[in-house]
């Protein structure tokens, strides 16, 4: 969506006519169905049992192991004819925290950028090898992109907002691109603001730009605009990076409550960051993989000396 979109005047919330009701003989479909249809166009679903009961709606989610797992296989990046990442073979575990070290310029971004294909968008960029949703080839010719990065949102180290939006607009946004808007739009905008902590700080400011906000309001703003369109999984760049200490905290408790309902994958320089909020570390160097494992054990007793030199401070 352009940053430039007239913003919607939203002082006191209103649905439109065709977002207020779903009718009530319409199938639900759970939103990890939803994203599979739209991975795979040639799922329907039809093709499922007719027996199968309906999926809850995706308010009930919250309590729900819900994120999907990642599998990449022999994965490559590529600027031109610089390779930055190199044949990469990694599993990221569904509803848990996987951080991603290494020092600057070893591929941990470029890497992460590929998941939901947001690196192809660089001039020149090129990827290769397989990224695995839930079984599903998200580089298969017949997926649709703008789905791809429905299911897999992405938090950018610099908070985001669109800046001529209100709060309200910047997480309605994604439902209304999604075509999600049915049911109560505000509802869905006030569910994913309290699952980014949020709400009980912007209630009483849903008008006002979301431009407006602090840097830490702004970055959990933009988690609750990922939040919004119901994704399996998060990846989070350096999101703390810009941030003060409170705020920082504010971020990874929200981390450790998230991971309840999506997969999260986050690139890091922080090492304690690191310590504190992954079930998983994976560390990378020169556009290898280096050695991944319990965070615990990667930070206490690694297999490989590069990386118990990486985490003591020896380099990087």
């Amino acid at each position: 969506m352009s940053a430039d979109e007239p913003t919607i005047s939203l002082a006191k919330p209103t649905i439109s006519p065709g977002e207020t009701t779903m009718s009530a003989d319409e199938p639900t479909m759970s939103p990890e169905d939803q994203h599979r249809q739209m991975l795979d166009p040639s799922r329907s679903q039809s093709s499922k049992s007719p027996q199968s009961a309906p999926t809850a709606p995706a308010q009930g989610r919250a309590n729900a192991a819900d994120g999907l797992a990642v599998k990449l296989e022999r994965l490559r990046a590529f600027y031109g004819d610089v390779e930055q990442v190199k044949g990469i073979d990694l599993d990221f575990h569904a509803n848990e925290v996987t951080a991603i070290i290494g020092p600057s310029g070893c591929g941990k971004s470029t890497m992460v950028r590929c998941i939901n294909r947001m690196h192809e968008e660089v001039p020149g960029a090129r990827a290769e090898g397989k990224v695995l949703l839930d079984g599903f080839d998200i580089y298969d010719s017949n997926v649709d992109v703008v789905a791809v990065r429905r299911a897999i949102g992405m938090v950018f180290q610099k908070p985001n907002p669109f800046p001529t939006m209100s709060v309200f607009d910047n997480v309605a946004a994604g439902l209304r691109l999604a075509s999600r808007g049915r049911g109560d739009l505000h509802n869905k905008v006030e569910t994913a603001l309290r699952g980014a902590g949020l709400w009980d700080e912007v209630k009483d400011r849903l008008s006002e730009a979301g431009a407006g906000l602090s840097g830490g309001q702004q970055q959990r703003l933009c988690i609750a605009r990922s939040l919004a369109v119901e994704p399996e999984v998060i990846l989070m760049d350096e999101p703390c990076s810009a941030l003060d200490p409170i705020a920082t905290l504010k971020i990874e408790e929200l981390i450790d409550q998230l991971k309840t309902r999506v997969t999260i994958v986050i690139v890091t320089h922080n090492m304690q960051q690191a310590a504190r909020v992954a079930d998983r570390t994976a560390f990378m160097l020169s556009g290898e993989l280096v050695e991944v494992g319990p965070t615990q054990q990667i930070f206490t007793n690694p297999s490989d000396s590069r990386t118990e030199e990486y985490v003591t401070g020896k380099f990087g």
